[in-house]
Formats: C-alpha cells, sequence, structure tokens
C-alpha cells in the first residue's frame, strides 16, 4: 500500500497539472487585448446632455444630491425619469425635484395596463394621466410589460395597439408630451439557445431571460403591434427606447424612420452594437440626426464613457464595459459635433417639453 505521504504527493501533482490545462469555460474566457493602438476612455462627455432614458425609483423621497454630484462628473445637465409612476407618488417626485434641483430632472409618468377594458378604466386611466401630467409630469413611459406581461379584463395578453388603449396615445398628443416606450427584447432571447445565438453568454448567466418562440407571442408580432400603433397615432410624437431593439439592423431601422415620421429612438443599452459597426453607424447618426436621442438605461455611472467613447472618438478596438452582453471589441464612430449636439441635447429640447434651455447655451 502506498504511504499518507506518497498519497498526499500524487493528490498535489494532479490539482496542480489540472490547474495548467488549457479546460476552460466560455464564461471564463476573457482575455486581455495584447493590440497597442492610440485611444484614451472619455469620462466626460464633449458637450452638456440630457439622458432621456434615466430611472430614479425613490425619486419621492430621495436624496437627490449624490445623483446630481455624479451627473456633473459627465457632463449630464438633464436627467429624465421615467420611473415617476402616478398619483401622489408622482407628484411627491416633483415636488422632491422642485424643491431641490428644480432644472436637472425631468419626470415621465407610468400607467398601470392591467385590467384593461373593465367598465370605466380607459377614462379613469386617462383622467388619471391628464392629472399627472397637470401635476408636472412631462411624457409617458410604458414599460415592456405592455405586450408582454399585462392582461386585460378577461386574462389575455394586452395588445400594444390594443383599440382600447388608444384614447391613451391620442391624450398625449393632444398635451403635447411624448410616449418613451420599451416592447420586447433584443429578438435573441426568443431564438434556439444553441452556439449560433449571439447572447449565449448572456442566457446562460440570466437563464430567465430566455423565450420560447411563442413566449408570450412572437417577437415579430410584438414589434409589428408597436408600429402599427405608432403609425395609427400620427399626432403624438414617439421615442422608440433600444433603437427599437434594430440597432444591428439600421437598413431595417431606417426604412421604419423613414415610414414613420413621429418615431424617434434612443439609444440606451444598444451602444455594443453601434460600436461594432462604426463606419456604418456614422452614416446612419448623420443621416437620421434629428431622430436619434441619448439615454443610458441603468444609472451606473462607471458605464458612461463607453457610450462617449464610441459617439465622440475615432478609436479603435477598446473594451465594452459588459462581456455578457458583447464579447467584441467598441469602435469609435467620431461624430461631427453638430451630430453630437442634435444627439446629446437638441433632439431632447425639441421634444421634451419643460427643459430648462438656458443649460445648453452655446
Amino acid at each position: 500500500m502506498p504511504s499518507k505521504f506518497i498519497l498526499s504527493l500524487l493528490v498535489i501533482i494532479y490539482f496542480v497539472l489540472k490547474s495548467q490545462s488549457q479546460e476552460m469555460s466560455f464564461e471564463d474566457y476573457n482575455p486581455k487585448s495584447t493590440l497597442v493602438v492610440p485611444g484614451e476612455v472619455i469620462k466626460k462627455a464633449k458637450f452638456p446632455f440630457i439622458d432621456v432614458h434615466g430611472h430614479q425609483y425613490r425619486m419621492a423621497t430621495q436624496d437627490l444630491a449624490p445623483v446630481v454630484a455624479a451627473m456633473d462628473t459627465l457632463n449630464m445637465k438633464v436627467m429624465v425619469n421615467l420611473s415617476g409612476r402616478s398619483g401622489d407618488n408622482l407628484k411627491q417626485a416633483v415636488k422632491n425635484v422642485k424643491t431641490n434641483y428644480p432644472n436637472r430632472f425631468v419626470v415621465f409618468a407610468n400607467v398601470d395596463f392591467n385590467g384593461a377594458g373593465a367598465e370605466g378604466w380607459i377614462e379613469k386611466t386617462v383622467a388619471q394621466l391628464r392629472a399627472d401630467v397637470k401635476n408636472g409630469a412631462k411624457g409617458l413611459k410604458v414599460y415592456k410589460s405592455l405586450g408582454m406581461y399585462n392582461k386585460d379584463v378577461h386574462g389575455r395578453r394586452l395588445a400594444i395597439d390594443d383599440k382600447r388603449l388608444e384614447p391613451i396615445w391620442e391624450t398625449c398628443g393632444e398635451l403635447g408630451v411624448p410616449v418613451l416606450i420599451h416592447a420586447a427584447d433584443p429578438k435573441s432571447f426568443w431564438e434556439p439557445f444553441d452556439g449560433d445565438n449571439e447572447r449565449w453568454l448572456e442566457l446562460k448567466t440570466r437563464p430567465r431571460r430566455k423565450r420560447g418562440p411563442n413566449n408570450p407571442a412572437p417577437w415579430e408580432q410584438i414589434i409589428a403591434e408597436q408600429h402599427n400603433m405608432f403609425k395609427k397615432h400620427s399626432n403624438t410624437t414617439f421615442i422608440n427606447a433600444h433603437m427599437g431593439w434594430y440597432a444591428n439592423n439600421l437598413g431595417k431601422l431606417g426604412k421604419l424612420l423613414d415610414e414613420i415620421p413621429n418615431m424617434n429612438v434612443g439609444i440606451g443599452a444598444i451602444i455594443a452594437e453601434l460600436g461594432r459597426q462604426p463606419r456604418f453607424a456614422k452614416a446612419f447618426f448623420i443621416k437620421y440626426q434629428n431622430r436619434i436621442l441619448f439615454g443610458k438605461d441603468s444609472w451606473k455611472p462607471e458605464e458612461f464613457p463607453t457610450y462617449f467613447r464610441v459617439l465622440e472618438s475615432d478609436d479603435e478596438y477598446f473594451p465594452y464595459h459588459k462581456k455578457y452582453h458583447a464579447f467584441w471589441a467598441m469602435y469609435g464612430l467620431d461624430l461631427p459635433d453638430e451630430v453630437l449636439k442634435k444627439v446629446y441635447y437638441k433632439n431632447a429640447l425639441r421634444i421634451v417639453p419643460g427643459i430648462d434651455k438656458s443649460l445648453f447655451k452655446e
């Protein structure tokens, strides 16, 4: 029988050899680039900007001083808080802003679409929307729950273009407030979970994001419902969040912008798509420079420099901040100053009411 010493030595040798083996999961593989090229991190935007896709979920009661301090380091002059909710909560959020930082935040209202079709539901919902706008809301934010999770009075999935919701969109047009809407999720979430899926790592590490082809409806159907709604309500201004999930197909997105003149797009959470196609994306931004708005989505100040660098620089092959979103490198679009200004603030000043224009004097 081998001695305990020899057995221990064999165990040590086994683990040393195993640690030196080339076996590695895709999740662990994240090599540092050895490429040496000019370029540097951009920590502050070249021009003051408006984030039209911000979220401060506790704005009614929170101390906004730390948020404003971080905004200042980024050159963010105004944040549009899309999570203003409704009723008393919205009134308290607006009051908090007016009392402490009256020109640094804009608040959007929200609608609970569950139960649509019930007797008196639409009248009550529209009345509350009017009251919210009167109480300081400058727009309406629609979450992806519409078309995905919200159910009507009969428990059925509520389509985005459901006729029973039309008075809501018409009211926004009448009141002159935009609708920022997030519909569905990236198309890859509906596709087979295999080696051909670009979002494989995201779905592997966040499996709840994976959907069956008809869960709760085909991706194409949900997106088409959104476009139908835009077209039917031409007097209402819409901001299509996340570039409508067509940032990976800018040719298609351009056709949609041509077909739907009241549709604009925000760039929140899709900068990785733009950063891998710098020449084509630059041409797109120049052509549609009046229809694109800056937005980040999640409030993580440390992630904004990736956006600045993609939009402003001509840097090559620099890292994105979330491997599970993009395992590829970024390239700068090097946008012209006038296009940058429109994306950063001019388009938002035109579309979103109530923003202090004096913050953006040239």
